[in-house]
């Protein structure tokens, strides 16, 4: 069965789950019971929980409480990334963070998480911590795309249309 049929196939059963990732690797380690359904569900519950958190996040940085808004958003976003784990395994999830195609998402993901403290309570510069949650979002989704087969081809299809 090849990677689309695998994603798009959520009945299927057993022990062992394909991943979105590479043909032929097999999900196993934790939660290999879990069923394509069941991760999807558990993958979506995550992201919608994460945006629930950092939109709190985001209303309370409306009301002047910024460092608040860092810690909710910042876990809000680590929520949505545990949600990928879900689709890929943990242990997979981490070790492919680190593959060429996804490290300089990693690295900005990473990277803007520590920028949005730093500007938060260091700097206290409110206008560098909507930046910095800006880019983490942004760094996300280039991250998650990078699962999807073609996606992030589709994105710059679209990028370079828009910009001639």
């Amino acid at each position: 069965m090849d990677n689309a049929r695998a994603f798009f196939n959520l009945e299927g059963k057993g022990t062992q789950v394909r991943t979105l990732v590479g043909a032929g690797e097999e999900q196993s380690g934790i939660l290999p019971e879990l069923s394509r359904k069941n991760r999807m569900i558990a993958f979506g519950g995550c992201l919608i929980a994460g945006l629930a958190v950092s939109l709190v996040g985001s209303i309370l940085f409306v009301f002047g409480q910024v460092a608040s808004f860092a810690v909710l958003y910042v876990i809000g976003i680590c929520i949505s990334l545990v949600g990928t784990g879900f689709l890929v395994g943990f242990g997979t999830q981490f070790k492919k963070m680190m593959d060429p195609v996804r490290i300089a998402a990693t690295a900005v993901f990473l990277g803007s998480i520590v920028m949005v403290f730093v500007s938060a309570f260091a700097l206290g510069i409110d206008a560098l911590v909507i930046v910095f949650a800006v880019i983490t979002y942004l760094a996300y989704l280039w991250y998650i795309l990078s699962y999807v087969p073609f996606a992030r081809d589709f994105v710059k299809s679209i990028a370079n249309k828009f910009t001639g």
